[in-house]
């Protein structure tokens, strides 16, 4: 089967695994935000030894699921539990990215209040074209609990395989990009708001965002577990994260936390430009001297490649910069061409940037400015900065639902 897929075969494979009572199951309509193994019915979790496609070993199973077209995997997610796990496991995905039938998907994610999550889903490689439009998906989910309002006003986004981990002020949610499913998970341990989070073998790590304590925590997806393995250098809040080489960076932010009133106010902007490394293996911090040329405030930052790439507002101007860990003096800088941000944006009101890396050759960044002399309000555009040319293109503006949105690239 190629990646259109085979009818008659995809047929076959599901029909070998359905029995009597997964059919009853079946009649009944799944909204689709319910499409997750956790909440898959417990008559369709269970597979019949009988059936002959339960007699083949899971590596010749990956090989007949990898070959499914992608419009047919959130199907076979339903047929069984067995199914759902081979699906979400990370050999899965290795499988597919080696036959070369991964397609790379930005998406931006925000949630409401009213525990509305939606989604905007743009495919890699992005033609840059502003007439382009986004596959925008809204799914609801029940909050258990009470949550307090503005709990996702402003959620880090953290991807691992084909998974969004949206961490708010005391809350996180797992999103299923593949099915549009979305679960509870584990809270991080410290309430944090404007904090720094990033990925590193396939670990979140989370850091600043509290004036109460300066530790570091991993979320471990599989176990839902998190667990406090650092305390930072210092406190940071309104940071931002990033990610390169098994080191996990903590950018910008003011500091906080001081122990008197007079060098928390002397302190507060001395983190704005700088950064914090720390080492994941080793776990221990690296000694780095890596401040944003010109004294710059940290506004975005993700990592690609060897690299990390660091947006700096000047005031009057926003600058971009490229940073290497491999310098003699623990870094070296180098200016980059700027986002095209317009200059009544950056002189009229406040400019807010999401970025993320869509691949070692390209990173995206969503730009929300809120422009105080202009009758238009707030406005969203995406700018994709291609690596290898230096240089930035615009892409379609997202939906008016979006704003303020995080985003990310997941492969599926």
């Amino acid at each position: 089967m190629g990646e259109s897929g085979n009818s008659r075969g995809f047929s076959w494979l599901v029909k070998s695994c359905i029995t009597d009572s997964c059919r009853e199951v079946s009649r009944s309509p799944v909204p689709s935000h319910c499409y997750h193994k956790d909440l898959l019915p417990s008559a369709a979790a269970a597979a019949p030894d009988s059936s002959p496609i339960f007699a083949l070993p899971d590596d010749v199973l990956f090989e007949c699921l990898s070959r499914v077209s992608l419009s047919s995997l959130p199907s076979l997610s339903l047929v069984c539990r067995r199914f759902a796990l081979l699906l979400d496991s990370p050999a899965f995905i290795d499988l597919r990215r080696s036959q070369g039938r991964l397609r790379r998907t930005l998406f931006a994610i925000c949630i409401s209040d009213l525990g509305l999550v939606t989604a905007a889903a743009l495919p890699i490689p992005i033609p840059i074209q502003p007439d382009l439009s986004w596959d925008t998906v809204a799914s609801p989910i029940s909050f258990s609990g009470d949550l307090a309002a503005g709990t996702f006003s402003q959620p880090r986004l953290a991807a691992i395989g084909r998974s969004f981990y949206l961490i708010g002020r005391g809350a996180t949610l797992r999103y299923d990009s593949l099915t549009g499913a979305v679960s509870l998970r584990a809270p991080t341990l410290f309430l944090r708001k404007k904090f720094a989070a990033a990925v590193v073998g396939n670990r979140i790590y989370v850091s600043g965002g509290s004036t109460r304590t300066s530790s570091v925590e991993e979320y471990d997806p599989e176990a839902n577990e998190w667990r406090v393995v650092a305390e930072a250098p210092k406190r940071r809040y309104g940071c931002v994260g990033a990610a390169t080489g098994g080191v996990f960076y903590v950018l910008g932010g003011l500091r906080v936390g001081a122990q008197r009133e007079e060098e928390e106010a002397r302190d507060a902007h001395a983190c704005a430009g700088s950064m914090d490394a720390y080492h994941v293996r080793a776990g221990m911090w690296l000694r780095v001297r890596a401040v944003v040329p010109g004294g710059g405030c940290v506004v975005g930052a993700c990592g690609a490649g060897p690299y990390i790439y660091v947006l700096a507002s000047h005031s009057v101007e926003v600058s971009f910069w490229r940073w290497d860990g491999k310098g003699r003096r623990g870094g070296d800088w180098m200016r980059l061409e700027p986002p095209p941000v317009a200059g009544q944006h950056r002189l009229g009101g406040a400019v807010h940037f999401a970025c993320a890396s869509i691949g070692d050759d390209k990173l995206s960044a969503l730009v929300y400015s809120s422009v105080s002399h202009g009758a238009r309000g707030m406005e969203t555009a995406l700018l994709v900065y291609d690596i290898r040319l230096d240089e930035w293109s615009r892409g379609p503006e997202l939906p008016p639902g979006l704003r303020r949105a995080a985003c990310a690239c997941v492969e599926c």
